[in-house]
């Protein structure tokens, strides 16, 4: 999640535990160690697909972040003026705030390395999106709240318990939307194919689902409110005649173990030369993309491995029209809006248009 949302989250579940004891005191020291473990991101680990994969790597951790908790609170109860708080409530203090950070992020589709050092891919199991103001904004208006009236644990405990109802809504909507694909996949023989359903930007209402099968993947969108309308599947091609020379380099397999099967490959002319490019389709939209990376350069009729892979920057924004289509389209409204409106014709299986093509101010 962004890092005022976490900043938050830490400093009310400070308040919840220790408000009573430590008032805004709590609350500060809950917001700074909250943000904690984002300071990765000033780290430049030498290439970009290094810096995307690394990200909410050991700064994420359980085990590094529970160590940090038990140091912190052996510190505090040997040195902090308050000497009637116990060790066990200074590692509750510390170890909620640092632990819900990385949890939370878990529940995004960007991935969270919560077993670093540990060579297992990122946990990733999205009931809410990077940015949702429906989650943050309960637990801001509640914090400001106690900071107001002093009440600081009442109002912390009141912030936390309606963001957590919000993620257990989030938790029925996916599993609601699954039930409604489960029957599509069953029928196109896709039942065992890799998926990721999480939701559309800035809701929990509306959801896409990503299906790989092969060279193809197929996208849809699903709102809680389509009632027995049965999913669409949308079929795009993924470029996967380039999978293999994109992985022959370190930056490819990296990119590989973090993404999964969800990466499309094209190749580019960059600055005079031909570049092997791969998208990771699994975060924003269709469309909207923002992370795609150079992993090899063509040469003598042969692909090489980039030494240095280099992050590509997506030139398209996102309009005023485009998000009013997606509200629509999470109210139900099933012609507002499809899963590869903004998708290039060039990607479709078989290219073609569609009745849904956004319009010049889309």
């Amino acid at each position: 999640m962004d890092s005022v949302t976490q900043a938050t989250l830490g400093a009310v579940v400070g308040g919840v535990v220790l408000g009573r004891r430590l008032g805004r005191k709590a609350v500060l020291i809950g917001a700074l160690l909250g943000t904690l473990p984002d300071l990765d991101v000033v780290i430049d680990y030498g290439d970009a697909v290094s810096n995307v994969t690394e990200h909410r790597g050991f700064s994420h951790s359980l085990f590094v972040l529970t160590g940090l908790a038990g140091l912190l609170a052996l510190l505090s109860a040997r040195f902090a003026p308050a000497k009637d708080i116990s060790l066990a409530r200074w590692a509750a203090f510390f170890g909620l705030i640092l632990i819900t950070h990385p949890l939370l992020d878990a529940l995004t589709a960007y991935g969270t390395q919560l077993l670093w050092p540990l060579e297992s891919p990122p946990v990733a199991w999205p009931i809410v999106f990077i940015i949702d103001p429906f989650y943050s904004l309960p637990l801001l208006i509640c914090l400001i709240t106690a900071l107001l009236t002093r009440r600081v644990r009442q109002w912390c405990a009141w912030g936390l318990g309606i963001s957590s109802i919000y993620l257990v809504l989030a938790f029925g909507a996916k599993l609601s939307v699954e039930h409604k694909l489960a029957p599509t996949l069953a029928e196109q023989g896709l039942s065992s194919a890799p998926r990721l359903v999480q939701p559309t930007p800035f809701n929990i209402l509306l959801w896409r689902a990503t299906v790989v099968e092969g060279d193809r993947y197929y996208e849809s969108l699903v709102s809680v409110f389509d009632g027995n309308a049965t999913p669409t599947l949308e079929p795009l091609r993924r470029g996967a005649e380039l999978e293999s020379a994109a992985v022959e380099g370190v930056a490819g397999q990296r990119l590989a173990w973090f993404a999964g099967p969800f990466l499309r490959y094209e190749m580019r002319p960059i600055d005079g030369q031909l570049a092997l490019v791969a998208t990771d389709i699994r975060l924003g939209f269709p469309g909207f993309h923002p992370f795609s990376f150079t992993l090899a350069t063509r040469q003598a009729d042969a692909w090489t491995p980039v030494a240095t892979s280099e992050e590509l920057t997506s030139q398209r924004s996102v309009q005023l029209t485009t998000l009013s289509r997606l509200a629509a389209r999470a109210l139900g409204n099933r012609d507002a809006l499809c899963a590869t409106a903004f998708v290039e014709p060039k990607w479709r299986y078989p290219p073609q248009v569609l009745p849904c093509e956004p319009s010049n101010n889309d």
